[in-house]
């Protein structure tokens, strides 16, 4: 077995309205497809990176909120692959994204910075 590559992402929203407009309007996003699914009262929207890899956004009523400081088990962050970090950081600042200073990594000397989508959820940008 070989693995190609990540085909999505699933993430578990608490405002759905609030999370679409992040990851459609603000860090652009295409809209694949979008379900209500009313036996489970639940949105699926399907959205797609230029590279073709895919974000799942769910909304489920009562999710626990998840915990993440101090850091959990389990999923640490999303980093997004991005050209010029400094156009990506002052793009998401211009939003009212708060987004933290821009850093280097020390093993690959590439820059890097994180955010948080709506739920708080950590978000990476990091430079080619």
């Amino acid at each position: 077995m070989q693995l190609l590559g990540i085909h999505h992402v699933a993430i578990i929203c608490s405002n759905y309205p609030r999370s679409k407009h992040f990851y459609s309007e603000i860090l652009k996003l295409t809209i694949i497809n979008e379900h209500y699914r009313a036996q489970r009262q639940s949105y699926k929207l399907d959205l797609a990176l230029p590279d073709g890899s895919q974000l799942e956004l769910f909304s489920f009523n009562d999710a626990p909120s998840r915990p993440s400081y101090p850091e959990a088990q389990g999923l640490r962050h999303l980093a997004f692959k991005v050209g010029c970090i400094n156009t990506a950081k002052h793009y998401l600042e211009s939003h009212n994204v708060i987004v933290e200073n821009i850093r280097e990594d020390e093993i690959t000397g590439k820059k890097f910075t994180f955010f948080a989508d709506p739920d708080g959820l950590p978000l990476e940008l990091y430079a080619l």
